[in-house]
């Protein structure tokens, strides 16, 4: 693989100034499902699809920034605005799964995963490497359903975080820091029906950003990494896979406890439903990748018919 720069780095000192980098993968790279995947809703106001072009906003050390990748000819063309352009054209690489190591990964365990992966050889393990993010979101997204989740970080990222430079298609916006996700107010977390455990629980971790970032990217493998995460009240295993998932670009993470991943993957791999025990039994010839062969089956769009309605977002504001 490589990354290649552009020549006209000597208008990096102005913050307006796109930079702009070509990186050249080893491997295929489906970038929408690669990258993708890190988008949480529609309206999600850190990442949006603007025709092939992907737009993701980003915090680094020298103030927030924001990328534009599109995918030609083998290649993924990057360009990035604002003062910490340079740093989010380093992201590069990662976020389109550099890192990601299919070794070993045996698809014909199962003739839906060896098809889904012949067909569609460019899915990748994204890797942020931002864990504080990544947790808060997982946390936010806790024992509710994805429409209020996603309510939640769009609202509540639009109101605290930063604009986004660049020529953005939409108003995106940067997440706020640690420090302002820990200096949000009870009321707007109210506002936008956060319940005080999951509230209360971004604001203690906030408050340990630093030191559970440096403990989980030390973390050598999963049972370790959950240690890290699991250790911290309110912080339980479907939190921890998810945010191993964003920031670590985990291959083995598998979200036990989620609504509907089990009966989704049961259904994939056997056309009935199953429940979490059946889940890991069924995933375990492919352990290591595990959460490869879960994004294989979301890729599959092999999903079970719905018997009745979509479970519905409760208002609990006003108990």
């Amino acid at each position: 693989m490589t990354l290649t720069a552009d020549a006209g780095a000597a208008d990096a000192a102005s913050p307006s100034a796109p930079r702009e980098t070509v990186y050249r993968p080893a491997a295929p790279v489906d970038l929408r499902s690669t990258v993708g995947m890190l988008r949480r809703g529609p309206g999600d106001p850190t990442m949006v699809f603007d025709g092939p072009v992907v737009w993701r906003t980003l915090r680094t050390p020298l103030g927030a920034a924001t990328l534009a990748l599109r995918a030609q000819n083998g290649e993924i063309r990057a360009t990035a605005w604002g003062r910490g352009a340079e740093h989010a054209l380093n992201t590069v690489p990662d976020l389109c799964g550099a890192e990601d190591d299919p070794s070993g990964f045996d698809p014909s365990h199962h003739p839906l995963i060896s098809e889904v992966a012949r067909r569609a050889p460019g899915i990748r393990l994204a890797r942020t490497g931002v864990v504080f993010d990544a947790l808060a979101c997982a946390i936010i997204e806790q024992k509710v359903t994805g429409l209020e989740a996603f309510r939640a970080w769009r609202l509540l990222v639009t109101k605290f975080g930063e604009r986004a430079p660049g020529p953005t298609p939409r108003p995106m916006y940067a997440a706020p820091t640690a420090d302002q996700w820990r200096r949000i107010p009870s009321w707007d977390w109210h506002r936008v029906a956060v319940q005080p455990p999951q509230s209360k629980t971004v604001v203690r971790v906030a408050e340990r950003a630093d030191s559970i970032s440096r403990a989980l990217l030390a973390a050598p493998a999963g049972d370790e990494r959950d240690r890290v995460l699991t250790s911290f009240p309110g912080v339980g295993v479907w939190t921890s896979a998810e945010t191993r998932i964003r920031a670590l670009g985990d291959p083995d993470a598998v979200s036990v406890g989620d609504y509907h991943l089990a009966h989704q993957v049961g259904y994939a791999l056997t056309g009935h439903r199953t429940d979490d025990d059946g889940m890991l039994e069924l995933l375990a010839p492919w352990a290591g990748h595990r959460q490869r062969v879960i994004r294989l089956i979301f890729a599959s769009r092999v999903s079970e018919p719905r018997r009745g309605p979509r479970l519905s977002p409760e208002d609990h504001r006003t108990r």
